[in-house]
């Protein structure tokens, strides 16, 4: 056993998939659960993710909290949590963005921070809520630690035991970089997968586009299925690296349409067969 007990606000896909895979593995004793959402508490309950819905007070009681929210909320959040944290309470989170959370940590936490690990696991599912939470979701999967200078080795120690418990392997980078690639391999794919679905769902005739609409397109478009509140909380965490990324991608289609338009047929067939290369080599890389 890792954690006596383990506390998750928000105990939906991220949480609860946590709780199961630590409740698997028997790394932990007791997952408490605390939310804005009654019924979801339920529900993750009746689920088997939390043994018990609890208040903030009991929650801050916890040997180690997980906040599983969107990234916008973590201020709220913290300053609902901090004055009931025991001493050695460990919190950790489950956000896309970092920079941005380890503000609000220091903003709210204090002299406290020390105890929070900004985490960031990279699995997940369109699909979100308790009912979509599944043991296994990061067998094999990577998870990001962004420790700080200040924050206490032994709660980094218990945070990256509790993932690697769930079956994930874990890595740390600086918060600044986490945020920059993430915004290039993750933010920006689901900004261009929700503006083609949105752009043509408002055509008059966008009915007939979604009608003949086939593999290709559900693959492309697949996050668009994605939480709106999430993702438009991580677009505005992460703006500045976000604006960098999608003026590149910009770029990237103009030269795209250039070549279109002027029927260069040399060009296009540089730039498919460079983009499949790189990306046959990415996903060698991805079975080794």
């Amino acid at each position: 056993m890792i954690v006596d007990t383990l506390a998750i606000v928000g105990p939906g896909l991220i949480g609860g998939s946590f709780s199961l895979a630590l409740k698997q593995a028997g790394a932990v004793r007791e997952v408490l659960g605390v939310g804005r959402n009654p019924a979801r508490l339920t529900v993750a309950r009746e689920l088997g993710l939390i043994d018990r819905a609890v208040d903030w007070a009991e929650a801050g009681q916890a040997d180690c909290i997980l906040l599983a929210l969107p990234v916008g909320d973590t201020a709220a959040v913290l300053q609902s949590l901090a004055p009931h944290l025991k001493a050695g309470a460990i919190v950790t989170d489950a956000g896309s963005t970092k920079v941005n959370v380890i503000a609000a940590a220091r903003a709210v936490l204090g002299a406290r921070v020390a105890d929070f690990v900004p985490g960031h696991p990279i699995a997940g599912s369109e699909q979100s809520g308790p009912g979509a939470a599944r043991a296994d979701l990061y067998q094999g999967k990577k998870v990001v630690l962004t420790p700080q200078a200040d924050t206490h080795r032994a709660a980094l120690a218990t945070v990256r035991a509790l993932w690697e418990a769930a079956g994930a392997q874990v890595e740390t980078l600086d918060a600044d970089l986490h945020d920059r690639v993430f915004a290039a391999v993750s933010h920006l794919p689901h900004l261009a997968a929700f503006a083609l679905v949105d752009e043509l769902a408002r055509r008059a005739d966008g009915d007939t586009f979604f009608r003949f609409a086939a593999s290709g397109f559900r693959d492309f478009t697949r996050i668009a299925g994605s939480s709106p509140e999430m993702w438009r909380d991580i677009a505005l965490a992460n703006r500045e690296a976000l604006l960098t990324e999608l003026d590149a991608y910009v770029a990237a289609l103009q030269s795209l349409r250039q070549a279109v338009a002027g029927d260069d047929a040399d060009a296009l067939l540089t730039l498919f067969s460079r983009a499949r290369s790189a990306r046959e080599h990415w996903i060698e890389k991805q079975d080794v």
